[in-house]
């Protein structure tokens, strides 16, 4: 073969693009298709639940009937800084910490 023949053949080889297919990019949109689905199924209403608390418990004050997450009722009688005084029975008092509050049962007015 001389160089005149071959030469087309080898430039045709180097120039011949392989296909790469449109997987890796369908793969990539899915993982984050995937993710904003996440998003907005558990975090957003779990950040949105967690504001409502704090502002529940910016609201509390003497007076109010709260329950705990340890399932304890009682009266709040007296608020701290990180802290409330709850009357759980007569002439018994706990502390317990701010975000132990689950609910507020009947807010004073």
């Amino acid at each position: 073969m001389s160089l005149l023949t071959t030469a087309p053949m080898i430039l045709a080889q180097q120039t011949a693009a392989s296909p790469q297919g449109g997987l890796p990019g369908f793969v990539i949109f899915g993982y984050l298709a995937l993710f904003a689905g996440l998003y907005f199924v558990m975090i957003a209403p779990q950040r949105k639940q967690k504001k409502e608390q704090e502002k529940m418990l910016a609201a509390l004050a003497t007076g109010d009937e709260i329950v705990t997450t340890g399932g304890i009722y009682g009266t709040i009688t007296n608020v701290k800084d990180d802290r409330f005084v709850v009357r759980i029975a007569d002439n018994t008092k706990i502390e317990i910490g701010k975000s132990f509050v689950l609910t507020v049962v009947k807010k004073t007015a």
